[in-house]
């Protein structure tokens, strides 16, 4: 796989501030799918990425010349990419919906770790101690809030809430992959994003329609929630991120993602949906320093 050198002038703040953005928006995820709670999963997931969609489309340059795929790429781009979208992000609001937010939200964000681990075995063919012992770190980090929780609820409890950590896992999975995607130089996934959401959309509402069939039209409230999380998270966010990937430095502008899970922690703490406890800072705390670590 060949990673993406820019040609464009590098502005030197342009890329750290595009991946700030990214990172402030993700962080409101967990929050935002909290709020929009009375819609099932999929149906949520469809909405959102309509809207990121459409939020994206006057901002994506129109592709150039040079920007034609082939066969294959075509296939990878068009198909596999939104299915990657469609995955992550409807996993991540079916996964709210069975464990707790803060909780799942610092499973979801082991992502970057992830992308450190898929980025350097593509680089170098080989994993560093270091490496690994970040990755542990970062995952010890999860497994202090996780294991307690999905354990407190006894059996049946317990079943739930691992369900909706492994739909959390899985999401971070095709977060990770999805990053190594933007990286790619020939695929263009900016100036492709809003077809790229669309098509995602569509799949996860076909997918909305077989497995949680028709539903009343969601309240004023919620399809406000639903337009805040798509174009934010998955509109602007998403384009903000394929800039920053894209810039010289993006190995080290990639780091401010390891920074998700405390924001997001920290939102849901203001909120009132998740409960203070010494537990959420240390986890925090280990997956933030396993993941640089790991870096």
């Amino acid at each position: 796989m060949q990673l993406h050198t820019s040609r464009s002038l590098h502005l030197p703040w342009l890329g750290g501030s595009a991946a700030i953005l990214a990172v402030f928006l993700w962080a409101l995820v967990p929050l935002l799918t909290a709020q929009a709670g009375e819609l099932p999963p999929l149906r949520l997931s469809a909405l959102a990425l309509l809207a990121g969609a459409l939020g994206t489309l006057p901002a994506a340059r129109r592709l150039r010349r040079d920007a034609t795929l082939t066969r294959t790429q075509g296939g990878l781009v068009y198909l596999g990419v939104p299915l990657l979208i469609a995955g992550a992000v409807g996993a991540c609001s079916a996964a709210f919906t069975l464990a707790p937010a803060a909780e799942t939200a610092l499973v979801l964000y082991t992502w970057p770790v992830l992308f450190l681990l898929a980025s350097q075995w593509l680089a170098t063919e080989r994993l560093t101690s270091r490496t690994l012992l970040g990755t542990g770190l970062a995952f010890s980090g999860a497994a202090l809030l996780v294991a307690p929780q999905a354990l407190a609820g006894g059996a049946s409890g317990a079943s739930g809430a691992w369900g909706g950590y492994l739909l959390a896992a899985v999401a971070a999975l095709c977060w990770a992959l999805y990053s190594l995607a933007c990286q790619v130089s020939a695929w263009r996934l900016g100036e492709r994003m809003p077809h790229l959401l669309l098509i995602a959309s569509v799949a996860t509402g076909i997918a909305s329609l077989i497995l949680e069939g028709t539903i009343a039209l969601p309240s004023s409230e919620t399809l406000l929630t639903i337009a805040v999380l798509g174009l934010g998270p998955y509109g602007v966010a998403m384009l903000a991120w394929d800039r920053a990937l894209r810039d010289p430095q993006a190995h080290r502008i990639g780091h401010l993602a390891h920074t998700v899970p405390v924001l997001a922690t920290l939102f849901l703490v203001l909120a009132g949906i998740a409960t203070p406890d010494w537990r959420l800072p240390m986890a925090a705390l280990l997956v933030v320093a396993g993941s640089m670590m790991a870096a």
